[in-house]
């Protein structure tokens, strides 16, 4: 996530996604919650989507298919990761179909205030971590092991990084434990920041273009690995300890995070065949990448995407719809 996310990790991706890792982020954009939400009698869903493209290609489908399937009116908003919390427990948002781990935030909605459920597992996990091009590897085996990196900052600096080598990360928004990782493992590093999930993909793709070195925080399931193949740099392993650690003290790898969906607790109630029908979604991460890299790198449309998959793959989503 993305676009990235996470407070299993001390803070976590606020950017959520993922429109994102969105990997989630500062502003709170709840306010572009549809004015058809919550109208009395109008047979509608609120999904919240995150700028990562995998977060887009989930909606997409499910979007299309609570449309054509099932006969509602879908409406989408941009909210970053964390504010998409506040947005699902006010009733703003319906849904959120992937999130890749805010522990702070399940607590306080799902077991003490109990305005948000868990709607179960979207079938993907994710992971996020520092990846070099596999070119690189293979020319220096030994980078993957994170305490030979020092040796290869050099090769690494950019004119964003100044004399230190760059770590290339994606939104500001996405919260991570860079910085923390950087200062609690003494490495000659500075976190650069694309943007967002695109540009981040761009500076990738021009980097392995002409074939450069580059080190990067980055996540799976991502459909860019089909197209610039990346391999982990190994961090010091990770453990609920240094999980629990405050964010400035992380100094441990991210963790492995099974995706979860959730939903406002009284759309999980009265929501019908909608509701049955988010929590019956789950597909795979190679299922997800197939939508995400036509919509990031084929151009087409979320929609285009989504019935383009939907019409390929009937197999897989009629076990989603509601009995």
């Amino acid at each position: 996530m993305v676009f990235g996310r996470r407070k299993l990790w001390g803070a976590l991706l606020a950017g959520g996604l993922l429109v994102g890792a969105t990997g989630c982020g500062a502003a709170d954009m709840t306010k572009q919650t549809s004015p058809y939400a919550n109208a009395s009698g109008a047979k509608t869903v609120t999904l919240s989507v995150q700028s990562w493209v995998g977060s887009q290609a989930n909606v997409a489908v499910a979007q299309y298919l609570l449309e054509h399937e099932l006969g509602y009116r879908v409406d989408t908003v941009q909210v970053d990761e964390v504010p998409a919390w506040d947005a699902l427990s006010q009733d703003r948002v319906d849904a959120i179909l992937e999130d890749w781990g805010h522990p702070d935030q399940e607590e306080r909605y799902v077991h003490e205030k109990r305005t948000i459920v868990s709607a179960g597992g979207e079938g993907v996990t994710g992971h996020i971590g520092w990846w070099v091009p596999k070119y690189l590897a293979d020319e220096h085996p030994d980078i993957l092991d994170w305490r030979n990196l020092n040796k290869y900052a050099d090769l690494m600096r950019t004119a964003e990084s100044g004399s230190k080598g760059q770590l290339l990360d994606g939104s500001p928004s996405y919260v991570t434990n860079d910085k923390a990782l950087v200062k609690n493992l003494r490495l000659n590093y500075q976190p650069v920041f694309a943007g967002s999930e695109a540009a981040q993909i761009t500076q990738i793709k021009q980097f392995a273009k002409e074939r450069k070195p580059f080190l990067t925080y980055w996540y799976m399931p991502q459909w860019l690995f089909n197209e610039v193949p990346m391999v982990e740099v190994k961090l010091p392993p990770y453990t609920d300890a240094c999980g629990a650690k405050a964010p400035a003290d992380i100094d441990c790898a991210y963790p492995t995070t099974p995706l979860q969906k959730y939903l406002n607790a009284d759309f999980a109630r009265h929501g019908g065949k909608a509701a049955q029908f988010l929590k019956n979604f789950r597909w795979t991460k190679d299922e997800q990448n197939e939508v995400s890299q036509m919509i990031a790198e084929d151009k087409l449309s979320p929609e285009a995407a989504a019935k383009r998959w939907v019409t390929a793959h009937p197999d897989v989503w009629r076990a989603w719809l509601p009995r």
